[in-house]
C-alpha cells in the first residue's frame, strides 16, 4: 500500500538478504519505526509482543524466522534438527492465530528436503517470499469479490453512503497488502463508491482507533473512531449497512475467532437485520476443527494491557493506569462468533455460507 507517496509493506528483507525488517505497530499512529529482526528470538519476540499482528501476517513472519533459523543451523551442529527445534518454539509464539503454524511447516517442509546447508536457506527464504506473495493476492482477490458486495448496498441506496463497521484491524498492517476486512474497502473506494467506516477503537490495546483509522486515512477513505461499545447504538438506527471483520482462525464449520468484541458485534447485527461478513484468505480456515467455541484456543495477554491505556502526550508515547493499582484484571484476546451469526465468508475464491458444505464447495481440495 501506499504511506506518504512511498510503497510499504508490515515485512520485508533488507538488501542483505538476511535481517527481516518489520514495521513496529506498536508505536503507530504516531511514530513509523522500523525493527531488524536478526535472530528466532527477535522473531518470537515481535510476534509475542505484537511488533507483527494479524493472521496472514504471523504467518508470514513465521516462515521467515524458519529462514532465519535455516542460517543459524550449521552453527548448532545438527542444522536439522536444531531448525526442527526452533519451528516448535515459533509455533508456539502466539496460540489462536492458524497461520503462524500453517506458514512454519509449509517453510519446514520445503527446507527438510533440501540437500545442504546453502540450499536450505535459500528453500526457506524463497518459500517465505513465495508465501508472502501469496497472501497479498489472495487478498487483493478477496476484495474485489468483497467490494461486489458493497458496491450491490451502494445500488440499492441508489448512491447513498455505504456505511461499514469494521472492529480491531484487519488491514494491510495485518496482512501484507490490501488486507482482509479492509482490502473491499479500498476496492471500493477506489471503484468510486461512496462509503465511510465506522472504527471501533478496539480495547484494550486500541487497534482499531491505533492502526485501522491511521490506514483509512492515509488512503483517504472516511472513516470515524468509536468506542467498542457504539456499535449497537448505531445499528439500531440505521446508521450500519453491514459489518466487515476479519479471522484469526475460522474453522471449516463456519465459526470464527476473532478480536475480543466480535462476537457482540455479530450478535448485535444479528438482532438488527445487518449481514455481518468475515473476510479471510483460506490459509486462516482450520480444516481440523470442527467446534470453533470448545476447540480453538483463546489466547490470555498480560493484564496490564487492559490496565494501562497508551496514547502521545506532549510529544511522547505513554502508557496511563486507568483502574485502580490494586484492582485485578484479565485479558481475553479473541473471542469465537458461531457460524449461526455469519452472513458469509470473503474469501480468494468468491463468497459462501458459513456452512462447512458451502466452504468445501469453494475448497473441495481440503
Amino acid at each position: 500500500m501506499i504511506v506518504d507517496g512511498k510503497q510499504t509493506r508490515p515485512i520485508w528483507l533488507d538488501a542483505d538478504q538476511k535481517t527481516v525488517k518489520v514495521i513496529d505497530q506498536r508505536q503507530l499512529p504516531h511514530r513509523f519505526v522500523v525493527a531488524d529482526l536478526t535472530s528466532v528470538d527477535a522473531v518470537i519476540h515481535a510476534i509475542r509482543e505484537m511488533f507483527v499482528r494479524g493472521a496472514p501476517l504471523i504467518g508470514v513472519t513465521g516462515a521467515y524466522g524458519v529462514m532465519i533459523a535455516a542460517m543459524k543451523g550449521d552453527a548448532a551442529g545438527d542444522g536439522p534438527a536444531f531448525i526442527r527445534q526452533e519451528c516448535l518454539r515459533l509455533k508456539a509464539a502466539r496460540p489462536t492465530a492458524v497461520n503462524l503454524a500453517w506458514g512454519v511447516d509449509r517453510v519446514l517442509e520445503k527446507v527438510m528436503a533440501a540437500g545442504t546447508a546453502a540450499d536450505r536457506i535459500d528453500v526457506a527464504r524463497n518459500e517465505a517470499a513465495a508465501i508472502a506473495e501469496e497472501e497479498a493476492e489472495n487478498c487483493r482477490r478477496l476484495g474485489v469479490h468483497g467490494a461486489d458486495l458493497i458496491t450491490s448496498v451502494s445500488r440499492e441506496k441508489n448512491g447513498a453512503t455505504v456505511n461499514i463497521l469494521t472492529h480491531c484491524n484487519a488491514g494491510w498492517l495485518a496482512c501484507i497488502e490490501y488486507g482482509t476486512a479492509t482490502a473491499p474497502i479500498y476496492e471500493a473506494f477506489n471503484r468510486g463508491v461512496d462509503l465511510h467506516v465506522w472504527v471501533d477503537e478496539t480495547r484494550p490495546l486500541n487497534q482499531g482507533a491505533r492502526l485501522t483509522a491511521w490506514e483509512l486515512g492515509k488512503h483517504g477513505v472516511p472513516h470515524t473512531v468509536i468506542t467498542d461499545n457504539a456499535g449497537g447504538h448505531l445499528m439500531q438506527h440505521g446508521r450500519v449497512d453491514m459489518v466487515i471483520v476479519g479471522t484469526d482462525r475460522s474453522t471449516h464449520t463456519g465459526d470464527v475467532a476473532n478480536k475480543i468484541g466480535t462476537y457482540l458485534k455479530a450478535l448485535a447485527a444479528r438482532d438488527n437485520g445487518i449481514p455481518f461478513y468475515v473476510a479471510l484468505p483460506s490459509s486462516t480456515f482450520d480444516w481440523t476443527m470442527t467446534d470453533g467455541v470448545k476447540e480453538i484456543p483463546i489466547e490470555e495477554r498480560n493484564p496490564d494491557e487492559v490496565r494501562y491505556i497508551q496514547g502521545l502526550a506532549d510529544g511522547r508515547i505513554t502508557r496511563v493506569l486507568v483502574p485502580p493499582e490494586s484492582s485485578p484484571a484479565a485479558d481475553f484476546a479473541f473471542d469465537v462468533t458461531p457460524a449461526r451469526l455469519v452472513t458469509g465468508f470473503v474469501t480468494e475464491r468468491g463468497v459462501c455460507g458459513a456452512s462447512e458444505a458451502e466452504i468445501h464447495g469453494l475448497f473441495p481440495e481440503f
